[in-house]
């Protein structure tokens, strides 16, 4: 699925991103579906890897949403690209946040879950850039809205992130 990014002014114009978000493997439930999750891969990985731990898992009544990040030139590896659900453009707190990635991905997630029935729980969950992007999303969820003033549409019951950060912890809105 392809998501363009939010309108970002550069001296000569306006630059739009188009994110070409990869293939999404699902893990339907063993047992009666009480609950959603989209699981979000770490950097350089995919939805594949994660579909087949998860599926292990003795988590009967749980729907596994396994999206795979778009393909895009990481900053942070000198241009080279890797799947990423954002760029990365160095390891440190002062890092910049790529706004434009972060709500793509977001709004993506939210867009896995908008056909969910209505008294299932929805929950976004992730591993490294996926707990980024995870947590982002809860961010935007509790504020109504991302970081582009867009209205967030997903009404989340669960977020997890392991071994991630929190994007945007340092920003004023």
């Amino acid at each position: 699925m392809s998501f363009t990014g939010p309108s970002v002014s550069s001296g000569g114009g306006t630059i739009r991103r188009a994110f070409q978000f990869g293939r999404t493997y699902v893990v339907r439930p063993k047992g009666k579906h009480q609950a959603t999750i989209v699981w979000l891969h770490g950097l350089g990985d995919n939805g594949n890897s994660w579909s087949s731990l998860l599926e292990t898992l003795p988590l009967r009544n749980i729907k596994w949403i396994c999206p795979t990040a778009p393909q895009q030139p990481i900053t942070l590896f000198g241009g080279f690209p890797s799947t990423a659900w954002c760029d990365v453009n160095e390891l440190s707190e002062n890092a910049n946040d790529d706004i434009e990635g972060l709500d793509a991905s977001a709004a993506y997630v939210a867009s896995l879950l908008a056909n969910e029935p209505p008294d299932i729980k929805l929950g976004v969950g992730g591993f490294s850039m996926g707990a980024a992007i995870s947590l982002y999303s809860a961010t935007c969820f509790a504020q109504g809205k991302y970081e582009n003033g867009s209205p967030y549409p997903a009404n989340l019951s669960a977020v997890v992130g392991l071994s991630g950060w929190l994007p945007c912890a340092k920003s004023d809105s």
